[in-house]
Formats: C-alpha cells, sequence, structure tokens
C-alpha cells in the first residue's frame, strides 16, 4: 500500500465535527475551544492485516533507508501519512533499548520489569519523538510558501532542547521560554548550543506556557508545546516499540511519569491504535506517576477516590518545588487527553514525595540503570503499587524513562554527597579519599567487602 493512499488530518477532541488539513497552523478548535487530536483512517490503515503492519515495521526498525529507519517514520502511515519524505528532519530518534531490570524488580518482589530508556536518543529525552514529526510538519509548511518565522515553545528543559536540535538541522528559527533557575545546567545549555533565542523569565513553567500561547496567536509563530497534536503522534509511537520488542505483545502494565501529561495521552493513543488495527490482542493499564509537590491529577482522581476517567475535572494548582523539575506543572494542557488514555486503558494516577522519587532513582541505579528523577517518579510509583499489591508478581511492567540521567548529574552527586534538602540520602554511596598507598586501599576494600 502506497504512502499517499493514506492521510490523516487535525480533528476536534472534544466531539466538533471541525477538522483541518494537517499543513494548517491551529491547535484547538474555534468551535468549542478544546484541543485537536489528529485522526488517521482507519479504514484504509486496515487493508493491511495486523501481521502485515507487523512484518512492514519489522524489516525497518533501525535498518531501513532513510528515513525509515527512524524509529518514529518507521511507522510513517501511523504518524503523518501524506508528508512528502523530502520534508522530513530526523535525527534517527527512537529504537530506544527496553531493558529487563531482574534485580530491581526482585528487590520489590516482581519479577518481570522492564524499563524503556526513552532518554537514549539524540537530545538525550523522549520529546525527541514528537519534535521530529513536529518540525517536519513545519519544514513542509514552509516549503509550501507558508509565512512562519520561527517555532516556540514553553518548557522545563528537555522540550528547548528536542525543538532546538532539530529546527537548528531544519534551518528553521526557534525561540525557547524557560523558567529562570528552574532547570538543570545541561537542559540550559542545549538550547543555547543550537542557537535557539533562549528567553529566561522569571516566572515558572505555567507562567512561560501562558505566555508562549498568546506568542503563538499570530501564525507566523508556530507552538510547540504538546497542545500541539503533532507531537503526539511522535511520542505514541514508544507505545508501538515497545510492543514490538516484546514480540509484539503488550504488558499488563506501563508506568509513566505526568507532567504536561502530553506523554501520558499519547502512550494510550498508541496502544488503542495497534489493538484496533489488530497488531496486539490485549491492552495494558497505564499507571500515570506524578511529582507530591505538582500533582493536579493525582488530586482529582486518587486523591478524591475518584476513578480516572474522561469526566473528572482537573482543577489548575500551583506547582511546589520538586526534583522532578520537568513535570513541575500545576496547570497541564493535555490533561482531557490523559484522561481519556487512563480510562481506555483502565488505568490509576499515583504520586512519589521527594524522599520516595530520590529513593527510587538510587534503588534502580543500584541495579544497572541511571535514572532522571522523572523516571525516579514513576519508579516509585510502581514500587507503591507493588508493596500493596496492585501491581502483582508474575504481571509484567515496563517502566518508560523519560530523560537521560546524565542531564541531571547535578541530581545525582547531590543525593550521594547527603545535600539535597529535606531527602534522608538512604542508599548514598559517597567517594572515599585515600592515600595513595596499598594498605589504605586494601583497608578500603576490607571495609566494604570483608577480609579474603
Amino acid at each position: 500500500m502506497p504512502e499517499n493512499a493514506l492521510s490523516a488530518s487535525f480533528r476536534c477532541a472534544e466531539g466538533c465535527d471541525f477538522r483541518a488539513d494537517l499543513a494548517e497552523v491551529v491547535y484547538t478548535c474555534p468551535r468549542c475551544g478544546g484541543l485537536l487530536e489528529v485522526d488517521h483512517d482507519l479504514a484504509a490503515l486496515r487493508r493491511r492485516s495486523g501481521d502485515e503492519w507487523k512484518a512492514l515495521f519489522d524489516g525497518r526498525f533501525r535498518l531501513g533507508a532513510w528515513p525509515h529507519g527512524s524509529g518514529v517514520w518507521g511507522k510513517k502511515e501511523w504518524v503523518y501519512p501524506q508528508l512528502p519524505v523530502e520534508h522530513v528532519v530526523s535525527m534517527y530518534e527512537g529504537g530506544s533499548p527496553l531493558l529487563r531490570v531482574p534485580r530491581y524488580a526482585s528487590d520489590l518482589g516482581l519479577e518481570d520489569v522492564w524499563v524503556k530508556e526513552c532518554g537514549v536518543t539524540h537530545t538525550g529525552s523522549f520529546k525527541d519523538l514528537g519534535m521530529t514529526v513536529l518540525v517536519s510538519a513545519v519544514n513542509g509548511m514552509r516549503a509550501a510558501g507558508a509565512k512562519v518565522r520561527a517555532v516556540a515553545c514553553a518548557s522545563t528543559g528537555d522540550t528547548s532542547a528536542a525543538l532546538s536540535a532539530y529546527c537548528a538541522a531544519a534551518g528553521i528559527p526557534s525561540v525557547v521560554l524557560l523558567p529562570r533557575g528552574k532547570i538543570s545546567t545541561a537542559q540550559l545549555l542545549q538550547p543555547i548550543a543550537n542557537g535557539a533565542l533562549v528567553l529566561e523569565l522569571e516566572t515558572d513553567f505555567d507562567g512561560c506556557m501562558a505566555v508562549v500561547r498568546q506568542l503563538s496567536e499570530t501564525k507566523d509563530i508556530y507552538l510547540a508545546n504538546s497542545m500541539n497534536s503533532l507531537r503526539i503522534e511522535g511520542q505514541k509511537t514508544a507505545s508501538v516499540e515497545i510492543a514490538q520488542q516484546l514480540g509484539w505483545k503488550a504488558p499488563d502494565w506501563i508506568v509513566i511519569p505526568g507532567g504536561n501529561l502530553g506523554n501520558a495521552s499519547a502512550v494510550g493513543k498508541g496502544f488503542l491504535l495497534m489493538k484496533a488495527l489488530g497488531v496486539i490482542e490485549r491492552l495494558p493499564r497505564l499507571v500515570v506517576a506524578q511529582a507530591e509537590n505538582a500533582n493536579p491529577l493525582w488530586r482529582v482522581t486518587a486523591g478524591a477516590g475518584v476513578k480516572a476517567s474522561a469526566a473528572v475535572e482537573v482543577k489548575p494548582i500551583a506547582a511546589q518545588k520538586t526534583l522532578a523539575s520537568a513535570i513541575q506543572i500545576g496547570a497541564p494542557v493535555s490533561a482531557k487527553r490523559a484522561l481519556r488514555s487512563l480510562e481506555a486503558l483502565d488505568g490509576v494516577v499515583e504520586q512519589a514525595s521527594e524522599q520516595e522519587l530520590a529513593d527510587a532513582a538510587a534503588r534502580a541505579d543500584r541495579a544497572g540503570l541511571f535514572t532522571c528523577p522523572h523516571t525516579g517518579v514513576a519508579l516509585a510509583a510502581l514500587e507503591k503499587l507493588a508493596a500493596r499489591g496492585a501491581i502483582r508478581r508474575g504481571e509484567r511492567v515496563v517502566v518508560i524513562s523519560t530523560a537521560h540521567g546524565l542531564k541531571f548529574s547535578d541530581f545525582k552527586v547531590a543525593y550521594h554527597e547527603g545535600k539535597l534538602p529535606g531527602i534522608s540520602s538512604r542508599l548514598r554511596n559517597p567517594g572515599v579519599r585515600l592515600p595513595a598507598t596499598l594498605g589504605a586501599v586494601q583497608d578500603a576494600i576490607a571495609a566494604r567487602f570483608g577480609r579474603g
């Protein structure tokens, strides 16, 4: 089936009959104000059987001719089928490792836990999966004559890194709005190095988001945050990869940290599409994990004793400082989308305190990982659900790690030096300073492991 036989378009996610071409500069429904979603022609997609889709994707995965070797563009028919390949801007994103972590699982009384390392990609976070689609779309718009001067985002770090890198590759100007003093040095340096206009605002992420939404009211500044549903199309391919790496089977549980909640909705969308096309037989259950200091979704679901569903209203809160800075968001723009995914995947919402997320990250590192604090939130949620028996031994769990731990080395250093404010570093492992003598080294080894 040729790609040009398939198409996708924007439609109102709230049920209005509004539709728009994917090349239009539009983010919300002009009739009801609801967010849009990318709608695929399922009837056309069903002309291939589930087995045929699996064979096609397996034949491309990390092997196919450019751009189909990309983990995202290898699923182009499910992402942006009508975009000409010459407009694709790809850094060979996706294809990240799915690691089984038996030592960590055993510590929790589980036996089948996996970590999807989405941070092992071009800019070190899952944001690359969505940004390749969005920037490719803008590249196509500009080639067709659209007057898009720049692409802009509000960010707590990772979105700005992905946007600036992909825009630099395409020769498209980028503008990033960051909350001053609230992101890691590595995250700040990435957009600076890639030539973005970096604006550090005296506010938090929600304040940056309010400004960038106003900025993008004119069509010459294109909005790159996850309220733009083109991002979701790329991010949903993480779900497809997970199933593919598990032999085209869904796990029992997917656990993901949630901030602006676009990725939580993308996970659900990916699994629902696979189920609809006969690629997988059943759906996993979804866990969205939030930091206790930035937990608007948890407050109106688990915190209120309410099952997550599309009928729940998420009220904005003032997010407090958290070590998981990328999800320090009190007014998530994709809350409704995430709730739909939670409802469809029989999901739950859990939260993690600062102590819990720091210890969970350290515990996973002791089992060979190197986790960012946001993944620590997801791991802490898994630990709590396992402890109370919601997740049972024998069930297969995949935790999505959203960014590379090296982007948060200050967090790691402070934990092991016992310098994180308010945190008891129970698993700290500081370096030991010694004189340069054999005896001193032998004594240190004996102190840790005993005499031989």
